[in-house]
């Protein structure tokens, strides 16, 4: 093997610490060459190990009678869905190289996450995503928006998948570092799914799909680090996406799936060949010989530590039965894919890597993997200094709103980016393109997709609301676990599981550490009381610039949920002098909301009410009325409070509403209507239903108001009208396409 005068300084510059580097002379028994330290930087970087974060990850419930693939154990969750069939999902993250080239950053991101699906057996059928940025008003903003949407579009569009739902927020901390965090769902039969391993001595070991280039080369270490000025430079980094190579992978994929032929196959995301051939092999317990100089490049001379740290898009690898090969060739030519056999399975249990006949690499798989030989760490944490500060706020320094500023504050707060409609985003994305499985666009608190061949459905959502992480990360993040299972119960649905993923700064800070340990013991408190085990998912540090400006925590839940079909519930009110309720606590409260934060310029303010236990029962009157059909629309209340609810309810028919406040004496109309204490709901009951839909609720512990009715289409509130559903529909739909028009 080649000898080269590695040091530590080498180390260093690969993203190394010191200590790891005498932790990898101590597992060879040597100093490494080149190109095994490089292996070692991709595989260590916390992109790849979760060497900061896996202590308190398993900690987080990962079994239920549903599961049929624990956390960490396959590329993606997989849950029952009965009917013998399982749902297939996944949340990641793509943020550092969005930050840089966006269009790219995002269309590969969500290339990654659907072959994470297919490469287990299951056929993407739809895409989300949780997108945060900067101040809209900054060109830079607009800039990545406009290529992160763009990104999204194209690939989602071109590849066939539908794009069906997600969140975008807007705040200053994303400036510098925007979020990027794609889901994708598929549907596999049982018995069909195949996992990402290598065992038997002597299988051929298949590289197929695009040809490997320079792109992407040290990307998970890229990841790993802050975004700094100079990170443009990194623009090698930054992975280019091909959406059609990638439709022709998916459908050789699960073709060669159906064959007999297949040991294991796993997509190359982060850290290229170098992660499939280790992760592979350790799991299933062998070791490879790599012939890199067979892998198809798009570059002449590259390197070897440069092909195995490509992350070149659209590629898979495939371990297939000895004696298969022609069978496996025919497949992959017969959708015009580049393939190569670069391996065989060994004994080893060794990853042994040769560039035209020389070894140049020979590293144990086991000690590359998570849970294997990577290093883990308990980072030191302490409370942040802010949390203190912003547990000082008077809700009485804030001047209540008067009947006169009522309405010029309402057109405020639906003005707001984080409140307005994203329709300039989603217009962009095709919700039914390649739908097998039918999609049903009707508003709901969720998306709602029917499975093919059954009377159900399975739900879908995007939730964090990081501002109320920021100021209280245990409860924000169970608020986060318990508005996404609120948006699946008020569609009609049954929680079933989580997908994550966690963005933060960097872990070395031990304010920011402290954010993520809360943010786990919340998430992992809300996941164990809904029955909704983690299946898996992303953790994103260093999302933060040099000068320590790092985003709010942001622990993105993904949560799916099943209903049985006929049990939809929309959102938008449906008839005139149907009667509105609002079902929940109100409270004296207008934390973390934006009408304090956007238009009354307070930052620092503790996390809104709420409640675990209350919450939990609230979710549990609202399934019982929607299964009884006492109700004709069910939305939650979460940005901008019941005011902003009572717009996104009526603008969709064109209907208004008139409301009584003055019932509730001892609270102020700002928290009334623009307050965001958490779990409450408003429902829609028509006359017919208002007597057995108020015996449910008595029977039940859950406070309940009649607010008023459904009118033709004016606002009214306690008599005073501020107009019609028409001009708040405007400022709603349009503000977000203003600015960027």
């Amino acid at each position: 093997m080649q000898k080269e005068d590695i040091s530590v300084e080498t180390a260093i510059q690969l993203g190394l610490r010191p200590e790891e580097f005498e932790l990898i002379i101590n597992i060879l028994g040597r100093n490494p060459n080149f190109c095994e330290l490089s292996v070692f930087s991709v595989m260590w970087s916390e992109h790849c190990s979760y060497k900061n974060s896996i202590t308190w990850l398993k900690t987080l419930p990962r079994e239920s009678e549903k599961m049929l693939a624990a956390a960490g154990e396959e590329n993606a969750g997989l849950i029952d869905i009965g009917d013998g069939l399982a749902c297939c999902f996944k949340i990641e993250s793509h943020n550092h190289p969005s930050a840089i080239e966006p269009y790219q950053g995002a269309a590969t991101g969500v290339g990654g996450i659907n072959r994470d699906i297919f490469s287990m057996g299951a056929r993407p059928i739809a895409q989300l995503n949780s997108l945060r940025f900067g101040n809209l008003k900054e060109d830079r903003t607009r800039w990545l928006l406009k290529g992160v949407t763009k990104g999204i579009g194209d690939y989602g569009n071109a590849f066939g998948i539908p794009t069906v739902g997600g969140e975008v927020y807007f705040d200053d901390c994303y400036q510098i570092n925007p979020l990027v965090n794609a889901m994708s769902v598929g549907i596999v039969a049982h018995g069909k799914t195949v996992s990402a391993t290598a065992h038997g001595v002597g299988n051929p070991v298949y590289i197929f799909g695009s040809s490997t280039g320079k792109d992407g080369i040290h990307g998970a270490a890229f990841a790993s680090k802050d975004i700094t000025e100079d990170s443009a430079k990194d623009l090698p980094s930054v992975q280019v996406g091909d959406p059609f190579w990638e439709k022709l992978i998916l459908e050789a994929t699960l073709e060669l799936i159906e064959t007999d032929a297949i040991i294991g196959i796993q997509d190359m995301g982060a850290a290229g060949i170098t992660c499939s051939t280790s992760e592979m092999s350790a799991k299933g317990e062998h070791g490879m010989d790599v012939w890199l100089d067979k892998v198809p490049t798009r570059q002449p001379g590259m390197k070897d530590w440069e092909i195995l740290l490509s992350e070149s898009q659209e590629r898979m690898l495939v371990v297939i039965k000895k004696g298969s090969e022609k069978e496996v060739e025919k497949i992959l030519s017969k959708w015009d894919l580049t393939f190569e056999q670069i391996g065989v399975v060994t004994d080893t249990k060794n990853i042994r890597y040769f560039m035209n006949g020389e070894l140049v690499g020979d590293i144990p798989a086991e000690c590359l993997v998570l849970g294997g030989g990577a290093p883990i760490y308990k980072r030191e944490y302490r409370e942040a200094a802010y949390f203190k500060e912003l547990n000082k706020f008077d809700i009485n320094s804030i001047a209540d709103i008067s009947t006169d500023e009522l309405t010029s504050f309402a057109k405020q707060i639906c003005a707001l980016p984080n409140i307005a409609s994203k329709r300039w985003i989603y217009n962009q994305y095709d919700s039914m393109v390649g739908t097998i499985n039918q999609i049903t666009n009707a508003p709901s608190d969720a998306a709602v997709v029917k499975v093919r061949g059954t009377d159900k459905s399975l739900l879908m959502t995007v939730d964090c609301n990081s501002r109320y992480v920021y100021a209280n990360p245990t409860k924000g993040a169970e608020i986060a676990v318990a508005e996404a299972a609120r948006n699946i119960v008020c569609s009609g649905g049954e929680p079933l599981g989580v997908t994550n993923c966690l963005n933060f700064g960097n872990p070395y800070n031990p304010e920011v550490y402290w954010q993520f340990v809360g943010a786990i013991t919340g998430m992992g408190n809300a996941c164990r009381k809904f029955g909704t085990p983690v299946t898996g998912g992303n953790v994103s540090f260093y999302n933060q610039s040099s000068d320590d400006n790092a985003v709010f925590p942001t622990p993105t839940i993904g949560m799916i949920g099943l209903m049985k079909t006929d049990n939809r519930m929309t959102l938008d009110f449906k008839n005139v002098e149907d009667r509105i309720y609002i079902l929940g606590e109100m409270k004296n409260d207008i934390n973390s909301s934006q009408y304090l934060s956007k238009i009354k310029g307070v930052e620092l303010s503790p996390c809104p009410y709420f409640d675990l236990e209350k919450e939990y029962n609230l979710q549990q009157l609202v399934k019982e009325i929607i299964s009884k059909k006492a109700v004709t629309s069910v939305h939650d209340i979460s940005e901008g409070g019941l005011f902003v609810t009572l717009i996104e309810c009526a603008k969709v028919r064109n209907l208004g509403f008139s409301i009584q406040t003055n019932q509730l004496l001892d609270l102020r109309i700002d928290a009334i209507l623009f307050g965001e204490s958490q779990s409450r709901v408003v429902v829609s009951v028509p006359p017919t239903s208002q007597h057995m839909f108020e015996n449910i609720v008595k029977a039940s512990t859950i406070p309940c108001i009649e607010l008023g009715k459904i009118t033709s289409n004016e606002i009214l509130i306690n008599g005073n009208s501020l107009g019609f559903i028409k001009q708040f529909s405007t400022i709603y739909d349009t503000s977000i396409e203003t600015i960027m028009n």
